[in-house]
């Protein structure tokens, strides 16, 4: 992460600037918009939160890496999923019109640490994984909001075992996500 984070705020610096962003991430592991459903009565389960810094290179069309940490949270009935890991999303984007913009790019990940239940899980099938953002932002000069979907290139799954080893679960932790940021650029 330092060696991506140093270079982008090298760059970031000569070119448009760096900032800070924070926000709010609604996920959900598995098959999104079944989630959303299931959740409708408790909306408030599966809401995490990140922070972290940008870059941004051009104008029209930009170049935005990012370094962000976030925490997320998935329940399952009485069971709660906790997951805090390092994103670095790479984004391109263009204004389309006025404050608009479009953007995507992948996104690295790597998981600092994970939890289900108040068990720590050291069985992920791997602590890095690639995924794809995309989303719509509005940027108002040096003030920003963005609105972003998330999704994973591939499942990495944990594999829990139940009483004697005789159920067996799996878990993606992968998230989908539906991101809300706002950023201050510097």
């Amino acid at each position: 992460m330092i060696a991506i984070a140093i270079p982008t705020a090298t760059m970031a610096q000569t070119a448009q600037g760096i900032g800070l962003k924070a926000g709010l991430n609604y996920n959900a592991n598995g098959d999104y918009f079944e989630s959303i459903s299931n959740n409708a009565q408790n909306p408030d389960r599966n809401v995490g939160y990140h922070i972290g810094l940008f870059g941004k290179i051009g104008n029209k069309v930009y170049f935005r890496p990012e370094v962000i940490y976030t925490s997320t949270k998935s329940d399952y009935n009485d069971d709660s999923f906790e997951m805090q890991k390092l994103d670095a999303p790479l984004l391109v984007g263009m204004k389309v019109l006025g404050p608009l913009s479009v953007f995507g790019g992948p996104s690295l990940q790597y998981i600092l640490d994970s939890e289900f239940d108040g068990i720590a899980i050291n069985d992920v099938e791997s602590d890095f994984s690639v995924g794809l953002n995309f989303g719509i932002g509005l940027n108002f000069k040096k003030l920003g909001i963005d609105l972003r979907y998330e999704r994973g290139f591939s499942d990495n799954e944990a594999t829990f075992l139940g009483n004697n080893g005789i159920n067996t679960n799996r878990l993606d932790t992968r998230p989908d996500q539906l991101i809300l940021s706002l950023s201050l650029l510097l």
